[in-house]
């Protein structure tokens, strides 16, 4: 949550955790270019509304990419995206380096939490971390995300920090799992 970087590598796909039932089947692959604009308007929708009481407002800003920042963000990190019915609902960075994996500009459109599409994503980035034999994986986030970290916690990360006023005078909670 507190990096905002990515790659473009191609339209792979991950192993991609399928969410089968009455709801159409939920697929995470790697983003394009051309996912870019769609990317943005997600980081949008993610930290407008409803907006977190007490968030710094530069700090939401700073999480709302235009186009040409995101392609940035694109360098030596790998984004997948989570879509149903071709909508994009969640997206995900992986950046790996020295052996470890971190994960990195995690969002799901708040219409569609709590419908496993986190736990894809997050999914997708741990089997990204195996096949660029990482040794852990790794992720930090607002302290008052609470649902951030009831997601790690849930997929068997272990919190192993807190980083008090570390961004933008926010409590930044750590999380690891090795592989």
């Amino acid at each position: 949550m507190a990096a905002n970087h990515g790659s473009d590598r191609g339209g792979e796909r991950a192993p991609a955790p399928v969410e089968k039932g009455t709801v159409a089947a939920l697929v995470v692959e790697r983003i394009t270019h051309q996912d870019v604009p769609e990317i943005c308007a997600l980081y949008r929708r993610v930290w407008e509304s409803p907006p977190i009481p007490g968030l710094p407002v530069e700090l939401v800003k700073s999480w709302q990419p235009a186009p040409l920042e995101f392609t940035s963000w694109m360098e030596g990190v790998t984004y997948f995206a989570a879509r149903r019915d071709g909508r994009l609902l969640g997206v995900i960075g992986c950046e790996v380096e020295r052996g470890n994996c971190r994960l990195v500009s995690i969002a799901v459109d708040p219409g569609a939490r709590r419908q496993g599409i986190g736990t894809a994503l997050v999914n997708a980035g741990v089997e990204w971390a195996r096949h660029a034999t990482a040794t852990q994986v790794w992720t930090d986030g607002l302290a008052r995300l609470t649902g951030f970290s009831e997601l790690f916690k849930h997929l068997g990360f272990t919190e192993c920090g807190v980083l008090h006023k570390h961004e933008w005078s926010e409590d930044v909670r750590l999380f690891e799992r090795l592989l």
